[in-house]
């Protein structure tokens, strides 16, 4: 567990250092960006000693997985974010646990996550997902179309136990990423101009973190420069 400690505080530091030169290099302050360690297929206690470095917020992209690491990790005063394609039938099990919602891509969605919200008793945060791709109907990350995002950001706005707090994508595979998160960029602002608070923009992972920053992401979401190169998964 020792190696393993040193290992994860190893990785932090290198994250941190690329993360405060791609401020540097975009004018901003380092306090502007947090950090989501994505430990999907890395066990609990990986996120322990994580939060022992001083992570404060962890992203999963499987109900299953997140649903127990969740339970297992409760009490580390954690913030948990689910980042993964979400289907209607899951919405129960993820408002049970997370508090924000990455992936919110469509009015059926947004009803679940509502409802289930306002069962639980419980306010989550929700990201509007943008679809990046250059061409529209390609192979693409998933996540609603840029024209499609303002309406349903609205809905998000009013819905109960939801609350708005902007936008979240992927920069597609064979893209320049800065061009991509600029696209985003221009979204986020069309949503702030109707929701002034929904000021989150989540982009950017271990490839791409330079990108990210310099196109105003606010949320990095970071797995394989943490926790290493993860391991094909096996049925």
């Amino acid at each position: 567990m020792g190696d393993r400690r040193e290992e994860l505080a190893a990785a932090l530091a290198e994250v941190e250092r690329r993360i405060e030169d791609a401020c540097r290099a975009a004018g901003r302050s380092r306090s502007e960006i947090t950090l989501i360690a994505v430990t999907k297929t890395y066990p609990a206690s990986d996120v322990r000693l994580l939060a022992e470095l001083g992570v404060s917020h962890a992203g999963e992209n499987r109900d299953q997985e997140a649903a127990a690491k969740a339970a297992e990790c409760a009490g580390l005063g954690l913030t948990w974010h689910f980042i993964g394609q979400l289907q209607t039938n899951k919405a129960r099990s993820v408002v049970s646990y997370a508090d924000v919602v990455h992936s919110v891509d469509r009015p059926r969605l947004v009803d679940a996550l509502s409802r289930e919200a306002v069962r639980a008793g419980r306010e989550v945060d929700c990201l509007i997902q943008v679809a990046l791709d250059a061409v529209p109907g390609g192979a693409g990350r998933g996540g609603a179309a840029p024209h499609e995002v303002p309406s349903l950001a609205g809905l998000v706005a009013k819905a109960e136990g939801l609350r708005l707090r902007g936008v979240m994508a992927i920069a597609p595979l064979g893209e320049d990423p800065a061009a991509a998160f600029a696209r985003l960029r221009a979204v986020a602002e069309r949503v702030r101009e109707e929701h002034p608070a929904a000021d989150v923009i989540s982009a950017g992972m271990s490839g791409d973190i330079p990108q990210a920053v310099a196109n105003g992401a606010t949320h990095l979401r970071v797995g394989t420069a943490l926790l290493g190169r993860r391991k094909p998964f096996v049925r």
